[in-house]
């Protein structure tokens, strides 16, 4: 009897240690291409991985920060990553010039652009930027403004109308005078101009020295910081599963990063920002702004401004033609959604923003 007893120890701690070792390769490797460094902007996904909500749905999650030369539609497009963050505009591109890219989870629900102006500026329509030095990055950042000007008759093609100036990513051109507005986002560059000092005042600007022009406000925002992922991907076995997994426990970490505001700032600067933590703070703050609240859950698609986005992309021939079918689906974040249980806040419809105070470069 001694004997089997000591046997059967044996085989059951064999099978603990299989066990074990078999839950840990059960995991789904999964990728997701950023289209930045480490910072609020993507603290969601980061809360995730350090809350552990991607490993509780079965995945082995990493992060890969973007970069100047990196494209996160062709990254993915490549299969060199399973999932990508991005603004609408750029994978409608990507869509027509032949990548399978789709719209799986429209995290940002209203755009984060502004084109800011000092008061002296007297910029407090698009109307009043005929004839002004008017900035604006490019790289598929304007089309929000371009389309802006457009309707008022301001041709940004015509330098008789209005002088567009590339500008650097980075508000020197207009605090040093050399543009008359400046584009910005709302969570980052607009904050970067609150955090320096007014040479005329020896203390920081203050928002009411600066006129701002919201295009949400304007009527030619485009829908900006969505998941993506391949057509491809998801007709494989298994992947549309995959997919809802990834889904759900990404919108925990945006969910945790409302309901736990310092905690998540926290988890951002562990992840090697390069900017400070004001900067950081502003940033979640007004990221939270462009998430909440989600009136049919987070990562649910507004079609009204869907067909807003697909407007001003064709009006500025981003595009050439409406998208092909299949561009977005909102089954798999609304299958994320359904498992989230009832007690789970997924609309955000009682936030309120923090009080963030502005520190000096944002520090």
């Amino acid at each position: 009897m001694r004997k089997l007893s000591a046997v059967l120890a044996v085989i059951m701690l064999f099978a603990l240690a299989v066990g074990g070792t078999v839950g840990a390769q059960d995991l789904v490797p999964v990728r997701l291409q950023l289209q930045w460094v480490a910072q609020s902007q993507f603290a969601g996904y980061y809360a995730a991985l350090d809350q552990g909500f991607y490993e509780e749905e079965g995945l082995d999650v990493t992060i890969l920060e973007g970069a100047v030369e990196i494209v996160p539609q062709q990254v993915v497009a490549s299969g060199a990553a399973e999932f990508g963050i991005a603004w609408v505009p750029k994978v409608l591109e990507s869509r027509e010039a032949g990548a399978d890219l789709v719209n799986i989870a429209q995290i940002f629900q209203r755009s984060g652009t502004l084109e800011v102006s000092f008061v002296d500026a007297g910029i407090t329509s698009v109307a009043d930027m005929r004839g002004k030095r008017v900035g604006t990055w490019g790289f598929g950042n304007e089309h929000e403004l371009f389309a802006a000007l457009r309707a008022e008759g301001i041709d940004p093609d015509n330098a008789d109308d209005v002088t567009i100036v590339q500008q650097p990513f980075d508000m020197s051109l207009l605090i040093n005078g050399e543009v008359d507005a400046a584009e910005a986002m709302t969570y980052n560059e607009y904050a970067q101009v609150l955090e320096q000092v007014n040479p005329e005042t020896g203390e920081l600007f203050q928002p009411e020295e600066m006129n701002v022009i919201n295009f949400n406000d304007v009527g030619t925002a485009m829908l900006q910081d969505h998941i993506f992922t391949t057509e491809s991907f998801l007709a494989g076995e298994g992947n549309e599963d995959v997919a809802v997994r990834f889904l759900r426990a990404s919108m925990k970490g945006w969910i945790f990063c409302r309901d736990n505001f310092d905690e998540c700032v926290d988890i951002v600067l562990e992840n090697g920002p390069t900017l400070g933590e004001g900067h950081m703070r502003w940033m979640l703050n007004e990221i939270n702004r462009l998430i909440w609240p989600s009136p049919d859950g987070i990562g649910m698609l507004d079609e009204d401004l869907w067909a807003q986005t697909v407007a001003v992309a064709l009006e500025g021939s981003v595009i050439s033609a409406e998208p092909s079918e299949g561009a977005y689906r909102t089954d798999l974040a609304a299958a994320a959604l359904e498992g989230m249980g009832e007690d789970v806040d997924v609309t955000g419809e009682d936030w309120e923003a923090e009080e963030v105070e502005i520190t000096p470069g944002g520090e």
